[in-house]
């Protein structure tokens, strides 16, 4: 298998509010639509590996408002599935004349099932990757508040508080407990994470994403009826974890199968953000449900 290393055009787009930073990679003869590989809150750089395991497509990656280079006029602006929706579409855009692929993981998922709710004919194809979704889940209420919990002992204590109770609820698997929001969490140290409080409370993920994301509730009635072929995918080694769960919740609303992928979450990563998957493996499988 060839692997490119063909080095990204970057520009910037001009949104409400924001300035879009995205990337592409070209690809020599490609007859296939731009594929959109997207995160939230992880930003381009998050998809350099897998990137490289699909030479002949178009690659285009971006940086959601708030995050990186993707820079917010008002910091204190709500920012929330819809919102990202109408960036992926701007960004679109400006590649294509026509519909896309998209590749999008964790709130990256969750904010393209927004984007194909309201724009289905720029998407011919969709692969969900674990979109966390708890709002989907059977156990939802206690899902919800310990998604709030977590929002609030960053908001109370900051980065490395809020980050490991956010590692503790991620990592839970099975039902949450009505008490569970309510359960101790482990120190930061554990995590190798600091305890000093910097005052910073604009983390991407734990101040502007969270809430939004974990809560938001997707149209599944405008789902069922798009003309988007939507594939709900799931890890191998998730487990139980909360975004496996709510991507087979997804899949049950649906009325679809589950397509499960390489890894766990981040099945993906080659290395980025200090985080290794099995992108070797990863990549072999998106091209093969990209191909049908």
């Amino acid at each position: 298998m060839t692997i490119t290393t063909a080095q990204p055009e970057t520009a910037a787009l001009r949104v409400p509010v924001a300035t879009l930073t995205y990337d592409v990679r070209l690809a020599d003869q490609s007859t296939e639509p731009p594929l959109l590989l997207i995160g939230s809150p992880m930003g381009a750089a998050g998809f350099t590996t897998l990137a490289g395991h699909l030479p002949n497509r178009m690659i285009v990656t971006y940086d959601p408002r708030g995050v990186e280079r993707s820079e917010r006029d008002d910091i204190t602006e709500r920012v929330d599935p819809e919102i990202h929706a109408d960036d992926i579409h701007r960004v679109i855009e400006a590649v294509s004349d026509g519909a896309v692929d998209v590749f999008a993981s964790s709130g990256g998922a969750v904010n393209a099932l927004a984007l194909v709710a309201k724009h289905p004919e720029r998407v011919r194809t969709l692969v969900a990757h674990e979109p966390p979704l708890a709002a989907l889940l059977p156990d939802r209420e206690a899902a919800l508040e310990a998604c709030r919990a977590m929002a609030g002992t960053y908001q109370r204590g900051g980065f490395g508080r809020g980050m490991a109770h956010f590692i503790f609820v991620i990592s839970h698997e099975g039902l949450f407990r009505s008490d569970f929001a309510s359960q101790p969490i482990p120190v930061p140290g554990e995590f190798g994470l600091p305890d000093e409080d910097d005052g910073a409370r604009d983390d991407p993920l734990l101040g502007q994403n969270m809430i939004t994301c974990t809560h938001y509730e997707p149209d599944i009635e405008a789902l069922r009826s798009a003309p988007t072929r939507i594939v709900v995918a799931a890890g191998e080694q998730s487990g139980q974890a909360m975004a496996s769960r709510t991507a087979h919740a997804l899949a049950d609303e649906l009325g679809a199968e589950v397509t499960l992928f390489p890894g766990d979450h981040g099945g993906f990563l080659g290395g980025e953000y200090g985080q290794m998957g099995v992108p070797d493996a990863f990549g072999q499988t998106l091209r093969r449900v990209l191909a049908g």
